[in-house]
């Protein structure tokens, strides 16, 4: 058995589930998300839990019985609290600013670049250089936050550029420091 595909997934209180046909259905205050189960699994749902079971053990199916879990297991978490990303501006003069669904941007292009938000992304700005994406949805919200990194990845000789809160850019020394060591 896979270790997380028999877990089962708690379904905090405010949360309801359903199966209708193999479209499995998520629905709690921040919102609601769908599932299509694959061919032959078995989603069992119970009073405050859903189990995941698996219709045999070849090595696909294996391997799909801990995804279709911890899928249902972020759709159930997403409507129930909620999933947050931060990202960070940094350089001289960029900046970032929502303007209803959109986000405008100043990276040092020529021209200032805007951002449609998808349906079931909200974003906030503090400070102009401090982005927070929350979304119901972990994989769409991860996509959008790659795809606004993406816009002006950050470089490692300043650390210019949109960078994820956690992370950490590995700066190279410039020409003049690697100059002053050799010589």
């Amino acid at each position: 058995m896979s270790r997380i595909g028999r877990l089962p997934v708690i379904l905090e209180k405010g949360v309801k589930a359903q199966l209708v046909g193999d479209l499995f259905k998520v629905e709690g205050p921040k919102g609601q998300l769908e599932f299509r189960i694959p061919p032959r699994f078995v989603v069992e749902i119970g009073d405050s839990r859903v189990e995941v079971k698996r219709p045999g053990d070849t090595q696909q199916e294996r391997g799909l019985h801990g995804l279709v879990r911890k899928l249902i297991a972020n759709m159930a978490e997403g409507v129930g609290k909620g999933f947050t990303r931060v990202l960070e501006i940094n350089g001289v003069g960029y900046r970032a600013e929502v303007r209803g669904s959109n986000i405008h941007f100043t990276l040092g292009y020529s021209h200032p670049i805007v951002y449609q938000l998808p349906a079931g992304v909200t974003a906030k700005i503090d400070r102009q250089v401090t982005i927070t994406l929350e979304s119901a949805d972990r994989q769409l919200l991860g996509s959008v936050a790659a795809q606004i990194r993406e816009l002006r990845p950050p470089e490692p000789y300043k650390g210019k550029g949109i960078k994820y809160a956690t992370e950490t850019i590995r700066r190279k020394a410039g020409k003049a420091a690697a100059g002053a060591a050799a010589g």
